[in-house]
């Protein structure tokens, strides 16, 4: 379960993100007295089991957030309106900071940057939809079949009508009456930005060029409505996902130590972002 709450005092202001099934708290938007806002989400995590906490940080807070002991996991560079973003964690259990398949994605990030950017033509045998709330329930069932757990409740028809109507833009691909591969863009319109994410296929039919295809339309569709930061958060055991962004234009932009669970387990994201209007 995610909560949000938002802090306005005399000397600060932000926005949390209490995601109680990460075991995390996540600091948005955060201007004024940092000391004494990491108090308050210090406090905070006490409340419920808090392993990870995660500042999304501007340029001029990266360096009060090392000298309180936070450690820089990477940074999507047009993120706040064309500004950085940092990603700066504290890690409140030593098991959270561990990974167990750092070499290992080390390994597989160096082997996707080798494979060099090439252009890709969307596939074209499938036509690629846009996604309607009468969909949530087909997709919801997708992203049950593909992921045993994931950060969000994407299990949930209700979750996914609820995205749709914040925004959110689900782009799918059908076969045989029924959808076989889907991803969407989570768009922040108040800093320009969009997530894209929510990235599944169904195991038949991967290796198919689905998903590059779905991340291009979803492409066009952000530039329709002005955004041009693009960033996304793929799991770093995935040779696959990464190939596809990287291979997408997609420019790497560091790894997030135990970040969420998702797939199968508690696994360590990799970030990358592409400027579209480059």
């Amino acid at each position: 379960m995610q909560m949000y709450e938002e802090i306005e005092q005399s000397k600060l202001s932000a926005a949390l993100y209490l995601d109680e099934m990460n075991k995390r708290i996540r600091v948005d938007l955060a201007r004024g007295d940092l000391t004494s806002l990491l108090t308050y989400v210090e406090n905070k995590a006490a409340t419920f089991p808090c392993e990870k906490i995660i500042f999304k940080a501007r340029e001029h807070q990266f360096r009060t957030l090392l000298e309180k002991g936070f450690v820089h996991e990477g940074m999507i560079y047009h993120y706040f309106n064309g500004d950085r973003a940092h990603f700066l964690s504290r890690f409140l259990r030593k098991e959270r900071r561990s990974s167990n398949h750092w070499s290992e994605e080390d390994a597989i990030l160096s082997s996707v940057q080798n494979l060099g950017v090439k252009p890709f033509v969307k596939n074209d045998d499938h036509s690629i939809l846009l996604a309607g709330s009468g969909d949530a329930a087909e997709l919801a069932t997708l992203y049950k079949e593909v992921f045993q757990v994931y950060p969000v409740p994407l299990q949930d028809p209700a979750y996914i009508k609820d995205a749709m109507g914040k925004g959110t833009i689900f782009v799918c691909i059908r076969e045989n009456n029924q959808i076989i591969s889907a991803a969407s863009a989570e768009i922040d319109d108040q800093h320009h930005n969009a997530e894209v994410t929510d990235c599944a296929t169904l195991p038949q039919y991967r290796k198919g060029g689905y998903m590059k295809s779905l991340i291009m339309k979803l492409e066009e569709e952000l530039l329709l409505r002005g955004i041009f930061c693009v960033y996304t958060i793929a799991r770093a055991l995935s040779f696959g996902m990464n190939a596809a962004f990287h291979q997408l234009g997609y420019q790497y932009g560091g790894r997030l130590a135990n970040n969420c669970y998702i797939y199968d387990k508690l696994e360590d994201m990799n970030i990358w972002e592409k400027d579209l209007g480059r």
